[in-house]
């Protein structure tokens, strides 16, 4: 929740601050980031940052869940819930994800620092808060699948666990190959061309054999 006094501030010194913040987070971690160098950025006197936020974790956690709030809504915002296929729904997904770390390069940066923060005073409230907006999110993004085109047989909550798991590698895989100066810089159609290959595999491996002729070998 966004605290009361930081919400009193005008849309323009809010942004240079949680700019600040994010900037410093990505790059240096929660126990390294100094809140000195975070006013300095944002121009406004240390006292004034306290005032707004009780401590260095307060303004860290708020700034994860500020963060992840902006990329859950527009991310979701992006998929089309007319479409029943799972591997459509995925590739949906897919693209929404890397076209939000295009717009977004310093926020994603910034969450892939946090989700390897290893400090112990903000670790397991990280966790936490990124196991409940995932399932969230999940929950809400296979809404309405037709599970129908699966085959006799199969598991399909392990299913969509591999399924889930093969597209989250993808994208950290791109995220951590891209590195924190080039996200912007991300070349979307020929990574969906690389994970359509690894998405026919699995329908292949999964899906009716009259939907998909190919057979798991």
């Amino acid at each position: 929740m966004m605290p009361s006094k930081f919400l009193s501030l005008k849309p323009e010194k809010q942004e240079r601050i949680l700019n600040a913040a994010i900037k410093e987070f990505a790059r240096k971690g929660f126990e390294k980031a100094s809140t000195n160098e975070i006013v300095k950025e944002a121009n406004i006197g240390k006292g004034m940052l306290f005032h707004y936020f009780k401590s260095k974790k307060d303004l860290f956690l708020f700034l994860y869940d500020h963060t992840l709030d902006i990329v859950m809504t527009e991310f979701l915002g992006k998929l089309d819930w007319n479409e029943k296929d799972v591997f459509n729904r995925l590739r949906q997904m897919v693209y929404a994800k890397l076209e939000l770390m295009k717009k977004y390069p310093e926020i994603f940066n910034f969450l892939m620092a946090a989700n390897r923060e290893s400090s112990g005073e903000v670790r397991k409230e990280l966790e936490s808060r990124n196991k409940e907006v995932t399932n969230a999110g999940y929950r809400k993004a296979f809404e309405d699948i037709d599970f129908g085109k699966f085959k006799e047989g199969i598991d399909i909550q392990k299913a969509l666990n591999i399924i889930v798991w093969t597209v989250e590698g993808f994208a950290a895989k791109q995220q951590e190959k891209a590195g924190p100066l080039s996200l912007n810089e991300l070349h979307t159609d020929e990574l969906l061309a690389e994970m359509d290959r690894y998405l026919e595999l699995l329908k292949n491996c999964f899906y009716k054999p009259q939907l998909k002729a190919s057979k798991c070998s």
